[in-house]
């Protein structure tokens, strides 16, 4: 446990060492924080009293002292004290842990409700009633984690969109998972709750100060398991209410300009450029960048059947968009935009030395995920 809350200081990114629990930014937070601290008060003070009168018996009933060893039968009177004392010990650690939990468990009246949805390896978040979802990605660099450039101080702890927040409103997170068993664990607001396949757990914050906190999945969720970052943003609630608007725009713009990209047809080089993008940031790590994969782990894609057949198209855009089950390789219909779709697929139809020559367009991939096919 105390190895946990040390760790606590780097996850949340505090920069500095710090050997106790964060207090938090949050009622729940701090009252944690105040029991954790009264259980460390208790038991300090049962190892001084535990320990003083093992060492005063020691020193002062030594052999060399011409101690010798007492002979008595039990007593009654002891046994009862020595019964009593432990268990009202217990009773006064029970009753305030016991409040506490029960707090921490009330998502009674929220003001905000947001899904938070595991995956391999990123969260995704939908906020109820809002018309708002997004995948939150690692943002931090592939060179970065390569050695290959400086890394901030953020390093693994940064997405490229973070959950955002309005301070002083009770929060209520529904959190599950879609593949194995995650864990969102931000330590400023004490919430920890595994994601589940096929469950819904439930967890709420009330955020009393607006900034930036970070978190972790606490699960080991597989090979990336250290890459799954959580970062949320608080704001004031009038700046809460700005920000959910624009991104509602922006994704009804989005949806627009996916449906008029169905008409389009994109040129190889803005083809080719976008799905270079896409593959370094969701393939490569698997992959590999040079498209060589991992042996026996992760298959190839340079000179692959499935890449570079033309008669396997379908199943290439059939692996990329639904994902293949019983492996790692996860569905990226509904992560990625039909114009990153279309240019990933057509980066690896035609990137190291495969040259197909195969340009796919949106069109095209609207039609597999609609089950029609080419």
């Amino acid at each position: 446990m105390p190895v946990l809350f040390f760790v606590t200081a780097q996850a949340a990114g505090t920069g500095g060492l710090q050997l106790n629990m964060t207090q938090g930014v949050t009622e729940i937070s701090r009252q944690v924080y105040d029991l954790h601290m009264t259980i460390l008060y208790i038991c300090v003070a049962i190892g001084v009293v535990v320990f003083g009168a093992m060492f005063w018996a020691i020193i002062h009933h030594r052999k060399s002292k011409g101690a010798e060893a007492a002979t008595f039968h039990e007593s009654t009177k002891v046994e009862i004290i020595w019964t009593l004392i432990p268990f009202l010990i217990l009773i006064s650690m029970a009753v305030p842990a016991t409040q506490v939990l029960l707090a921490m468990d009330d998502t009674s009246e929220p003001e905000l409700t947001v899904l938070v949805t595991g995956s391999q390896w990123k969260w995704h978040y939908s906020y109820f009633d809002q018309d708002v979802e997004f995948f939150s990605l690692l943002a931090s660099s592939q060179a970065q984690i390569n050695n290959e450039r400086e890394k901030r101080e953020t390093y693994l702890l940064e997405v490229d969109k973070p959950l955002v927040l309005p301070t002083g409103k009770k929060v209520r997170f529904l959190i599950t998972s879609q593949d194995v068993i995650h864990s969102w664990w931000v330590p400023d607001f004490a919430v920890k709750k595994d994601a589940n396949p096929g469950f819904i757990n439930e967890a709420w914050t009330k955020i009393d100060e607006p900034g930036v906190y970070r978190g972790q999945c606490a699960e080991l969720c597989g090979k990336d398991h250290g890459f799954m970052p959580i970062v949320v943003v608080a704001k004031e609630p009038g700046e809460f209410d700005s920000w959910l608007t624009e991104t509602r725009v922006a994704q009804q713009q989005a949806a627009e300009e996916e449906k008029r990209l169905l008409d389009m047809q994109m040129s190889e080089e803005e083809l080719m450029s976008v799905g270079e993008k896409v593959y370094a940031s969701r393939c490569a790590a698997c992959h590999q960048a040079n498209g060589e994969g991992l042996a026996g782990v992760f298959p190839p894609l340079a000179g692959a059947e499935i890449a570079v057949k033309k008669e396997r198209l379908l199943d290439h855009m059939n692996v990329v968009i639904h994902g293949q089950a019983g492996t790692a390789m996860q569905a990226f219909g509904e992560q990625l935009s039909l114009k990153e779709l279309a240019a990933v697929i057509t980066y690896e139809r035609n990137a190291w030395g495969n040259d197909t020559g195969e340009l796919i367009q949106a069109a095209q991939v609207q039609a597999v995920l609609d089950g029609k096919g080419l």
